[in-house]
């Protein structure tokens, strides 16, 4: 459903996954598991996936500095999906993660995409709108990245707290010492 969504953004009017080829390299929402915050990361990495490819494709089209930044923050966002994948996050860091790779990353590159040429040159007005929602969704994409890695440490500096308090590790003492 996001592939066609993300199709349908930038024109492509087919099945992204066909013009991948074999597919090889996407990742596929678990079907049936148990776990819905993995199938709903799963969703959110194949519309990464999908959204880097489209702009892979329509990179001719985008003045380099675009492009330049659009790849640095998919790169960003993708670091961020491993790290969620391996640690977790919370449910509003979830959704605004997927936000951003399906709606506020590809909502303004395809309206940017459907200028004619003369608008998106380097010096144009519209191709410095751009840039400045790029550099926000950029901060956007740290702060997020920023939450979900501190939240990590604090909850094991809690759950670290727990077992000293439980176990009283700071009163145990060897004999003789």
């Amino acid at each position: 459903m996001v592939a066609k969504f993300l199709g349908s953004l930038f024109g492509s009017g087919s099945d992204p996954r066909s013009a991948a080829g074999s597919g090889e390299g996407q990742p596929e929402p678990a079907s049936g598991s148990a776990d819905p915050a993995a199938e709903e990361l799963a969703v959110t990495k194949a519309a990464l996936h999908d959204l880097r490819r489209t702009v892979l494709g329509k990179g001719a089209e985008l003045p380099t500095l675009v492009l330049s930044q659009v790849l640095q923050l998919l790169d960003t966002l993708g670091a961020l999906i491993g790290y969620i994948e391996r640690s977790g996050a919370s449910t509003e860091q979830r959704v605004l993660l997927n936000a951003v790779i399906t709606d506020y990353m590809p909502s303004p590159l395809h309206t940017y995409l459907l200028l004619g040429r003369p608008a998106r040159t380097v010096d144009s007005a519209q191709t410095t709108g751009l840039l400045e929602q790029l550099d926000t969704l950029h901060s956007t994409a740290r702060n997020l990245d920023h939450q979900v890695r501190t939240g990590a440490i604090t909850e094991l500096a809690v759950h670290g707290q727990f077992l000293r308090d439980k176990f009283n590790v700071d009163g145990l003492r060897l004999e003789g010492h």
